[in-house]
Order: C-alpha cells, then structure tokens, then sequence
C-alpha cells in the first residue's frame, strides 16, 4: 500500500479528473477501505482543499471551487501542454495575459523533469504560428525567456549572447531587472555589468541566457517602472514604417481581414482608408495583396517600390515556362531598433 503522502496526491488528483467519483469505487481505486478514503478526504480539507461529500449508500466526493484556487495535479500529458499552451500564450496581444504566461511557465519549467522538456521543445519545433503581426526575426526562443524570468524572479546575475542591428555579436553579463512586453516584443531591463549602466535587450537577439547562481541586491532603476524605461528608451529610436493606402473596399472588409493590426477608415462609395505600422514592409505588402482588391499606396514611396519589385518577380513566375531568370530581390530589410537606453 503507497504511504499516506503519496495516496493524497493521488486521491488529489483523481478528484481534479473527474467532477464526481462514488465513494467507493474511489476507495477501490486507491486501494483502500472506505473509512481510509474519509481520512484521507479529511487530511485534504485540512489542506484547504473544498472536498465536498455526499451521503447515503450511492454517495461519494467531489472537489468544489474554493475562495483561492488550490495546488494542482497534472499528468505528463497535461504538463507537456500547458507548457506548450502557455508559451503561445506569452506572445499574446492580450494586456497582461502575456506577463503572467511567462511568471507560470517558469514555475512550470523550473519543476518539469528533463524528458517532459524535450517533448514540450519538439511539439515547439514542428508548430508553425501564423500572425499577420509576427515580424522576421521577432520570435522568442522559449527557453531563453523562461530562464530570463526565472533570474529576474530570483535576483541571480545572468550571462547570455547579444546581437545588435549591426549584427555585432557580444557577450553580456547583467543583473536582469524586468522583462517587458512592449508591442508584441519582448525586452529584458537589466544592469550592465560591464558597461556599469542600465540598459534593455530584446529577447528576440538574445542567445544562450543563463543564470550564474550569483545573487545580487536589486538596484534602484532610473524610472518609475520597467515598462516606462522601456518605452523612454525606444522613443527616441526611428520609428516603424507607417503605411497608408486607399483600397476599394468595404471598411468591415478590410477591417476583418488586418484585425488589430490597421486602422480602418470608411470613405464612402465602398472604399476606406488603411493605416498601419510595422516595422518591415514585407507584411503589409502581404496583407494589401492578399485583400483581393485594387488598392493605391499613399505613403511610403519604399512600399510603391516594394511592391512594384514583387510584381516584376511575380510576372517572371507566371511565365509560359515559369523560369526564374535571375534578377533583383526585393524584399524590404526594414524594422526598428532600440536606441537611447534600449541596446544595439
């Protein structure tokens, strides 16, 4: 028979699976008598747990919701996809929802044993996400954000790689603050050990973080929060490409099809205005060729250029033979970078 510890978490979690289990085929399947199931259900109300029972001779137990959400008991299963749902979470457009994602999937990651790790990496590496608003470049790699969250929480010094715009590739040791979701990017504020100043990193460039062990008394940051230091940093950076362009199209159209991430202006006579900011050119081009309607480049020039250059390559590739005979590339090596307390 399993010692009492163990015969809790197990009887934990099988009224976590099911809403309602008969006494006692919740006694069988524990291995127990009844009388040991109601003190073992007892030693969980103690625990704070609301296990509540029902009486008679069909009666039995179920766990009820509580003032205050209690432990949980998740099998491997359950585990590998909360890991693997709370890091889609973490690049959430949602206010907050990408912040706590992080805090609890490193609580998750720093008890996950190793071969749970490696099955959440694999689900990672085969799921493609599709999002008009995903930049080149801009993705994160989930075990550098959680072991950044984790030194953040801990007050433990941190070593990582760093590429800057100018693809300059150096090796940083920080003191790491906060981390910040600022417009679907992560930035990590931390204190620069070698260059003795504060300074913010986007986690996108940042490569092989991790933690020395080392504790640090948290200094006092330049700012009355992270994200506000954040933000002061990438003001004075140049600013993401602002689209504008007229298409002959209903604005619920056109608003359906960009979502979040245009602006939507109804001009009448079945044509509305489109603004957009983003920081390369390529996906905006995308989202305008893919609207399915004539449309007409009000502001950049470089986005009238873009597009003509796709239109040349596009007319190669519908060619009788459909030869590519070479020619210019076109795609648009745009997108804004940090300046000011923000790092290249």
């Amino acid at each position: 028979m399993a010692n009492t510890s163990t015969r809790t978490l197990r009887l934990l979690s099988l009224l976590q699976t099911h809403r309602y289990w008969p006494g006692e085929e919740l006694a069988d399947r524990l291995g127990v008598s009844v009388r040991t199931l109601r003190r073992d259900v007892d030693r969980l109300r103690e625990l704070g747990y609301p296990v509540e029972a029902q009486r008679g001779v069909d009666g039995g137990y179920q766990l009820a919701a509580g003032a205050a959400l209690p432990p949980l008991v998740i099998d491997d299963e359950e585990a590998v996809a909360l890991a693997v749902g709370l890091q889609a979470a973490a690049e959430s457009p949602v206010e907050g929802v990408a912040e706590a994602s992080v805090r609890v999937l490193a609580k998750v990651v720093q008890v996950m044993p190793a071969r749970l790790r490696r099955r959440v990496e694999a689900l990672r590496a085969v799921t493609v996400p599709v999002d008009w608003g995903a930049t080149a470049g801009s993705g994160v790699d989930p075990d550098a954000l959680t072991a950044v969250a984790l030194a953040c929480r801990d007050s433990e010094r941190l070593r990582f790689s760093y590429t800057a715009a100018s693809a300059r590739r150096t090796e940083r040791s920080v003191e790491p603050h906060r981390l910040v979701c600022l417009d679907r990017r992560w930035y990590l504020v931390a204190y620069d050990l070698d260059r003795g100043e504060w300074r913010t990193f986007r986690l996108d460039r940042l490569t092989a973080a991790q933690s020395t062990g080392a504790r640090f008394a948290p200094r006092t940051l330049p700012a009355a929060d992270a994200a506000e230091y954040v933000r002061a940093g990438l003001s004075g950076m140049p600013r993401s490409n602002r689209i504008e362009a007229v298409v002959d199209a209903p604005a619920a159209r056109v608003r359906a099809h960009v979502g979040r991430w245009g602006d939507v202006e109804a001009l009448g006579g079945g044509r509305c205005r489109l603004r957009m900011t983003a920081d390369t050119l390529d996906w905006p081009a995308m989202a305008l060729g893919s609207l399915g309607a004539e449309f007409r480049v009000v502001h950049p020039p470089e986005l009238r250029e873009l597009i003509g250059e796709w239109s040349t390559r596009f007319g190669r590739a519908a060619q009788r033979d459909g030869a590519a005979d070479g020619g210019a590339d076109g795609t648009a090596d745009g997108g804004a970078e940090e300046a000011g307390g923000a790092d290249r």
